[in-house]
């Protein structure tokens, strides 16, 4: 069951790039022990903090390969898969070693808008053709499109490999509606890091988050205080965490953490276009708030 092993936090591991653009696999490793180090309970590669849009098929088994080979057992591996041409991500389900994972975390399609009928039909064929349970993200924003409540229990219970979400649509009444009607067996975790306490007191089991990769420590200890209900202590670090949360993503995402990141030494502040780093001014914000509420030593 996904709710046993994936309780907690994980954390949407960014890509680090060197000044020629290519995977700093050094410094993902760097990443990698951070984190783990830092208490999180799982690790999500290919999510799209990673990057993941501007990454080669041959970059993205690299970085599966790299991240099982680095964590070593030591917390479960999950793998986003995903993208909005059905056939296209069902080769890529094929395709990626996918043996070592503990499960598949695939968005939502983006761009095409597809009816809830056709985010059913998409989903019910990538759970037929993955080995590993699915996941589903559901991050409109992003896609465009949200999946409905309805949908996702229609998923949740005729469809026997779709085992979780990750709810990041924003909507607490969505989220409360998932809670109430979903199996039992059917795991749901935050995909916002300003909402996830609430969303935890709601009932959710945990966090696949961004924040975790620069506040790994702090971020864990507050979704272990919040599981246990021990709201006291989950509010005082996350009230601490707030200001954290606007500055990453102010802009876009992983910009912000990126620059954490850069700026505590365990990775250089690269991105592939699109996307570029931060701008100045909040760049000097996240300096200063780094400097006041963070030890920059690893």
């Amino acid at each position: 069951m996904l709710r046993e092993n994936l309780q907690g936090t994980g954390v949407a591991l960014i890509t680090p790039f060197a000044a020629d653009l290519e995977i700093d696999f050094n410094a993902m490793g760097r990443v990698i022990d951070f984190v783990i180090k830092g208490g999180v309970d799982y690790v999500v590669v290919l999510g799209t903090t990673g990057e993941t849009p501007t990454l080669s098929k041959e970059e993205k088994i690299e970085l599966i390969n790299f991240t099982y080979e680095h964590v070593n057992g030591r917390v479960p591996v999950v793998v986003g898969v995903g993208g909005n041409n059905t056939e296209e991500v069902v080769k890529d389900l094929e395709k990626f070693p996918l043996d070592k994972s503990i499960a598949v975390l695939s968005a939502s399609p983006y761009y095409s808008k597809p009816s809830q009928e056709g985010l059913f039909a998409h989903y019910k064929v990538l759970a037929e053709a993955s080995p590993k349970p699915i996941i589903l993200y559901n991050v409109p924003a992003r896609t465009g499109r949200n999946v409905n409540a309805s949908t996702i229990i229609r998923l949740a219970n005729e469809v026997e490999n779709i085992a979780g979400i990750k709810e990041a649509g924003g909507d607490m009444v969505q989220c409360m509606q998932i809670l109430r009607d979903r199996p039992e067996d059917f795991l749901i975790v935050s995909g916002d890091d300003v909402l996830a306490m609430s969303q935890i007191a709601c009932g959710m089991d945990g966090v696949i988050s961004v924040a975790a990769n620069s506040f790994p420590d702090r971020f864990a200890d507050m979704v272990r205080a919040a599981l246990k209900s021990d709201f006291k202590t989950a509010k005082l670090i996350n009230d601490q965490l707030l200001e954290a949360y606007d500055l990453l993503f102010a802009e876009n995402n992983p910009a912000g953490v990126k620059a954490a990141m850069a700026e505590m030494g365990l990775i250089n502040n690269f991105l592939r276009l699109p996307l570029v780093p931060l701008s100045d001014g909040l760049n000097v914000r996240m300096k200063s708030y780094l400097k006041k509420n963070f030890s920059l030593q690893l």
